[in-house]
């Protein structure tokens, strides 16, 4: 029976591009050989449901084993088996798939999408751990003799009679020296978790079965509890607190895709791990790096994707350009919009307990995705500073007939810190005007955003400028102050200025304003925050943040200071400088101590 030959390849050693460019990372040979083991196992199941094998199928499983002393891997099968034909035509033609092959053949006869993929480049896998591979098997066909099949490395082979009793396949590695870390129980168990957790067929390791047969994400959703999802979440990700909900994925046109996606609680610094999606194909792990399956924002998501229709490159290792991907994409993010749309009618009190949460996901969506912003309008809140939640349309509605200008601009107050900054507010809210909350690391990106996209509306900061030169009206206010009494005021104040590099401004406000107030520019830091976190400013980072102060002329307390005797004046213009740095955070170290120290004098 003994057979030699050469391996049919178009290169004069196939090996070396093997373990260097398709398979750069060495534990993938596991999941390739488990994976055809499965494949086999899953053809016995399928001809023998179509009456073509009259046997016994028995119990279906692969085992894996290994002997440290005789450094030797053993992956083991009760499957189809192979003949010594077989050998030569599937092994020895590289990238011949005998899963292919089997499809075709009986594809009228049953589904058999469910086949992974067979003895074809991937079986090759096995030399990266190997000097040498050793395939024992014996075919399910009648009469069939056991077979064995060697080869070193080297485009040579040798078929001879094999040791195997019973139908299957053993593939057996005889590991390389510098593969010897594979020869570990610890090792080989974790790359099992890691790609073989789900396969279909049981993989046993050690006397243990290390996978899950069948999925959640492979039944329906009739099927299954709350308490199935947040335990199948658990099992996914031990440390993580419970997610907010879910989206069970089943999809079967134009493309076929199964999978669950869990929305966590996403923490406020916006630093999220973005590889917590697991893409699977045909219940085979691929990989968790999935920026061509799902958008950047929605692999703020965990879960998992299974889809046969994922193209990947021979080692399926990386996924490749393709039509289907973008469809999958499109799809995805369509679900995961309708589903939130879908729980914001249903139980809106629900979904405003969970805003919080939800609220960067959403907006970065929106950011990210034309398609998502234009579905997400309808359920993105807005907090304002009582804490009450409306969506965009509801919220402009409420502030139109006061928070229009005289220019006919909608204009948006909003505070980053509401206690920093309360002294802006509570000016603004004795006007009636409404302050929302937006102090999130994305909301300056957002609120540019939002201006490109909404006809004449403004945002703007409580603290970027008097409320009187945020909201502009027609009316206006008398000023206290002589022309003379005003220009000694502003030299006084520009004075003290000067260290900070302040400029100073002089206009009559509402005797309701601060005498002084600090302000910030709006597009300035605005600009600045968003180069501060990840582009998004044409002007680029560290702008120089012009400093700015306003003299309310309006005001009672500048007119005491213009008619105050000299060794006043400069105490009473010094408090309420300070007073104005002191809304900012702008007051600290020994300038804030002689504030302390000044307040209780004058006391």
């Amino acid at each position: 029976m003994n057979r030699t030959g050469s391996i049919s390849v178009n290169t004069e050693n196939i090996f070396p591009i093997i373990k260097k460019s398709l398979y750069s990372n060495h534990e993938i040979f596991l999941r390739e050989l488990v994976s055809n083991a499965v494949d086999a196992s899953q053809k016995i199941a399928a001809l023998s449901s179509m009456g073509e094998f009259k046997g016994e199928v028995g119990e279906l499983k692969v085992q894996v084993s290994f002997d440290k002393d005789a450094k030797t891997i053993t992956i083991s099968d009760s499957g189809i088996g192979l003949t010594a034909d077989e050998m030569e035509k599937y092994i020895n033609q590289v990238a011949f798939s005998g899963a292919t092959e089997f499809v075709e053949k009986y594809k009228d006869k049953t589904d058999l999408n469910n086949m992974i993929g067979a003895f074809g480049l991937g079986f090759y896998s096995a030399f990266m751990v190997s000097k040498t591979v050793e395939i024992q098997s014996l075919s399910c066909q009648e009469g069939a003799q056991a077979a064995c099949w060697t080869c070193d490395g080297s485009t040579s082979f040798e078929i001879s009679e094999g040791s195997r009793t019973e139908r299957g396949t053993d593939i057996i590695l005889h590991v390389a020296e510098d593969s010897e870390e594979f020869l570990n129980s610890w090792r080989l168990k974790e790359i099992l978790k890691k790609y073989c957790r789900f396969l279909p067929v049981a993989i046993e390791f050690e006397g243990e079965q290390v996978n899950d047969t069948k999925p959640l994400w492979t039944k329906k959703p009739t099927e299954l509890s709350d308490e199935d999802y947040q335990k199948f979440y658990e099992d996914l990700y031990p440390m993580a607190e419970k997610p907010l909900f879910w989206i069970h994925l089943n999809v079967d046109y134009p493309f076929n895709l199964t999978g669950v996606l869990f929305f966590p609680k996403l923490k406020a610094d916006f630093e999220p791990n973005r590889n917590k999606i697991q893409l699977y194909s045909r219940q085979v792990f691929i990989t968790d790096a999935v920026e061509e399956i799902v958008p950047d924002y929605l692999r703020l998501l965990h879960g998992v994707i299974d889809s046969p229709d994922i193209p990947l490159n021979v080692s399926r290792s990386f996924l490749q350009t393709d039509a289907n991907v973008k469809k999958i994409n499109s799809h995805i993010s369509k679900k995961v919009a309708d589903k939130l749309h879908e729980i914001f009618k249903n139980n809106r009190e629900d979904f405003e307990g969970k805003w919080e949460n939800l609220d960067l996901f959403v907006k970065y969506g929106m950011l990210s995705d034309e398609k998502f912003y234009d579905r997400a309008k309808a359920f993105c809140l807005y907090k304002d500073t009582n804490g009450k939640l409306s969506t965009w349309e509801d919220y402009a509605e409420s502030i139109k007939a006061l928070q229009t200008d005289k220019n006919e601009q909608l204009v948006v107050l909003y505070t980053s810190d509401a206690e920093a900054q309360h002294g802006f507010v509570a000016a603004a809210e004795k006007r009636n005007y409404n302050v929302l909350q937006l102090g999130s690391v994305i909301d300056s990106h957002y609120l540019s955003f939002l201006e490109s996209k909404l006809e004449k509306t403004q945002f703007k900061r409580v603290d970027a400028d008097t409320i009187d030169k945020l909201v502009e009206k027609e009316e206006s206010y008398h000023a206290l102050l002589t022309e003379d009494q005003q220009k000694a005021v502003i030299s006084l104040f520009e004075d003290l200025g000067k260290e900070g590099e302040f400029t100073v401004s002089a206009s009559p406000l509402s005797p309701d304003d601060q005498p002084v107030v600090v302000t910030r520019s709006e597009f300035i830091r605005r600009m600045n925050e968003m180069a501060a976190t990840g582009g998004g400013s044409m002007f680029g980072g560290n702008m120089k943040e012009p400093k700015q102060l306003v003299l309310n002329t309006a005001h009672p307390f500048l007119q005491r200071v213009a008619e105050a005797s000299d060794d006043k004046k400069e105490m009473l213009a010094r408090q309420a400088f300070d007073l104005a740095l002191l809304s900012q955070g702008m007051l600290k170290g020994p300038a804030l101590t002689a504030f302390i120290e000044r307040s209780i004098q004058m006391s």
